[in-house]
């Protein structure tokens, strides 16, 4: 199934964008691991709408409603099924998406595919207002990640043509990133909300890239081949709207480099084995090495803008001008950071579950 992920555990995601409410379930989840609901909602209020210049308008409190698998703040073996009430709702204005897709967005896509039964308002299961959910499963997943010494951070490394510094992929410093904006630089910070105010004025919209580091990760997670941790990863990232590339390490330019370039050599301290350098982004033939895992994610610009467009009529299969209406983001990327851990989150769990599973049958 489409909207389900995991091999050890199962996550699926259910709703639409302006549906009574949106959800999910996760399965295989162990007895007895400790939920602190106020640090989810504070994970959650990273993603939710409507609460700076840079976001859209609309306004969610996405405060999760738990319907099973928790009991007296810790899991109980039971698959946890969680809710969000969709509240600030304007179907109204996608009515004319049926018949007039939006360029750039899954309007025509979805109309091909489900012969216009597809719930059109807000993008419906096609719409970014589905991450909220994946945030609930990550933001628990990323607190008992945390219990065992593995932590999940991620920056904002450019909007536009604005770069943030780079990321030591060594030493990622991930307690430097500034927590309402995440970069390294706030001067950079300062230069990005620039061009996304300049793209709400000129009504377009911008995209970036998104640098996620998964640090105090064991060697030896993941399968060569299929079962890959590049290949989990990206899986459940690759299910995030708006993303359209991912890359681990830094290897650069590949025409442009050498071996000796980015081979990354091996050192002992303290009697550990681990790289001078991490060009590989902590992982090589699928499997974990003990660096920090390093990726990043491009995202596309909001295909929803409010300046005139082309688009077709479906029923009279005419060129025409689209006007949308609505409420979207500038530029989602500030509110994409939080999700992309929350993906990374539920990635690594769900690896190290397999690789506990294993330990148990030896």
């Amino acid at each position: 199934m489409s909207s389900t992920y995991g091999e050890n555990l199962k996550l699926s995601i259910f709703g639409q964008s302006h549906g009574p409410a949106i959800g999910m379930t996760l399965d295989g989840i162990p007895a007895g691991l400790p939920v602190d609901l106020d640090r989810l909602q504070e994970f959650l209020n990273r993603r939710a709408p409507g609460q700076n210049d840079w976001s859209t308008p609309r306004k969610e409190e996405d405060r999760p409603e738990f319907l099973a698998g928790l009991v007296d703040g810790y899991t109980c073996g039971a698959p946890i099924a969680a809710v969000i009430h969709n509240k600030n709702t304007r179907s109204g204005d996608y009515a004319n998406l049926k018949d007039c897709p939006r360029p750039g967005h899954a309007d025509y896509t979805a109309q091909i595919k489900y012969g216009g039964f597809q719930d059109a308002a807000g993008g419906g299961h096609f719409s970014g207002r589905l991450t909220a959910p994946l945030c609930i499963a990550g933001g628990l997943c990323k607190q008992w990640l945390e219990e065992m010494g593995i932590r999940i951070g991620a920056q904002i490394a450019c909007i536009g043509s604005v770069n943030d510094d780079f990321m030591d992929y060594v030493n990622p410093e991930l307690e430097r990133l500034n927590p309402e904006f995440p970069v390294f630089n706030n001067y950079c910070a300062k230069e990005m909300k620039s061009v996304i105010a300049y793209a709400r004025e000129n009504h377009d919209s911008v995209g970036g890239i998104i640098r996620c580091a998964v640090t105090g990760l064991p060697a030896g997670l993941g399968e060569p081949m299929f079962g890959g941790v590049e290949n989990r990863i990206s899986q459940i990232v690759f299910g995030i709207p708006a993303v359209k590339a991912i890359e681990f390490g830094d290897i650069g330019p590949i025409g442009a480099v050498c071996g000796s370039d980015v081979n990354d050599n091996y050192v002992i301290e303290n009697g550990k084995i681990s790289t001078q350098t991490n060009h590989c982004g902590g992982i090589l033939g699928g499997i974990t090495n003990g660096m920090p895992v390093i990726f990043e994610v491009t995202i596309k610009p909001t295909p929803s803008i409010s300046r005139p467009q082309q688009s077709v009529s479906l029923s009279k299969m005419e060129t025409t001008t689209l006007e949308i209406k609505g409420r979207h983001d500038p530029c989602i990327v500030p509110r994409a950071v939080p999700v992309i851990e929350a993906a990374a989150a539920i990635a690594i769990y769900d690896l190290i579950l397999g690789n506990t599973q294993t330990d148990r049958r030896k």
